[in-house]
């Protein structure tokens, strides 16, 4: 299957945490594989749904100035073994990143004006989320 536009792919091996994104998929085509450490890697599904007690789904919200996406109706835990690594939104063709650390809030804001946009994040423990 060929990989498409914006799709991740995560290392299988437990000590390695590299993720790609694919942006130019035409290369793809023949249905290639990513691999790392040796082994193949694997697609990250984008989740919509709520994950045991804590809140991974981004909440978008039009503020003076652009959007602001906040991970979960209830903040999201932002410590050393449990953080949101980022959160980012995509909107006809352009995609914007915000990074975060522990410690941050489990917020970014986006100084854009437009609808229909996606917004997700990933969380080091529980992946890639989205709205």
């Amino acid at each position: 299957m060929a990989a498409k536009q914006f799709e991740m792919y995560e290392c299988c091996s437990q000590d390695c945490d590299l993720i790609v994104e694919v942006v130019q998929p035409e290369c793809c085509e023949q249905g290639g594989e990513f691999t790392c450490c040796g082994e193949k890697m694997g697609r990250l599904e984008e989740k919509t749904a709520d994950f045991k007690t804590e809140k991974h789904v981004p909440v978008v919200e039009k503020v003076d100035g652009g959007v602001k996406v906040t991970v979960g109706s209830t903040p999201h835990p932002m410590e050393e073994d449990h953080w949101i690594q980022f959160i980012e939104v995509c909107s006809a063709g352009k995609l914007y990143r915000q990074y975060l650390k522990p410690g941050d809030p489990p917020e970014a804001f986006f100084p854009i004006d437009a609808d229909g946009l996606v917004a997700r994040e990933h969380c080091n423990k529980h992946g890639l989320w989205k709205n």
